[in-house]
């Protein structure tokens, strides 16, 4: 069950990642590691973008999702990476964010806890819709849980068009069109 955000508890995460980003470039120019303060520091500019591109997007219930995931409690690290800022047209929000918790729940279910795994999300809008690659990379230990997820959740109007599921990877590539009114 995805946990409801409120405005102070938002912020108060907020916060807690901006305060330890400014303590690692703090850090690093105390011990006069210059080249890497200004590292982090272009990592936080392009981190911000991506935020900017996400919140773009008109997706407001799925950028939700990527924005919390990594302050919830899930047994993989999030990044995503939207490849190009336009967007054409409307999808369905609730039923994607619905759909990529659904995923998350899957693979905390099926991956070695406490490694490093991660998933990573690159989001190409196009002329016709919008692809969605979820690449993950860690130690998977049900795999048939997570094409059980894949089978059971298909959407017509968010077709996964193609899978890999295997040890220690996964991808994903789900496809939607463009929906003609608004949808929520």
């Amino acid at each position: 069950m995805k946990k409801e955000w409120d405005t102070i508890k938002v912020l108060r995460h907020a916060r807690h990642d901006w305060l330890n980003k400014l303590q690692l470039i703090k850090g690093n120019l105390s011990l006069n590691n210059v080249d890497r303060a200004k590292d982090i520091i272009d990592e936080i500019i392009i981190e911000a973008r991506q935020e900017a591109k996400l919140t773009n997007l008109n997706l407001p219930q799925f950028a939700s999702s990527l924005l919390t995931c990594n302050w919830e409690n899930h047994f993989f690290q999030l990044e995503y990476e939207i490849v190009d800022s336009r967007h054409l047209g409307l999808i369905h929000d609730s039923l994607l964010a619905q759909w990529a918790e659904g995923l998350f729940a899957a693979l905390d279910a099926s991956i070695e806890k406490y490694q490093e795994n991660h998933l990573s999300v690159s989001i190409e809008p196009g002329s016709d819709g919008i692809r969605f690659f979820f690449d993950f990379c860690g130690t998977i230990t049900d795999k048939s849980a997570l094409t059980d997820f894949l089978v059971r959740h298909a959407e017509p109007s968010l077709p996964v068009m193609d899978w890999e599921i295997g040890d220690a990877e996964m991808s994903i590539e789900v496809f939607s069109l463009y929906c003609r009114g608004m949808l929520k």
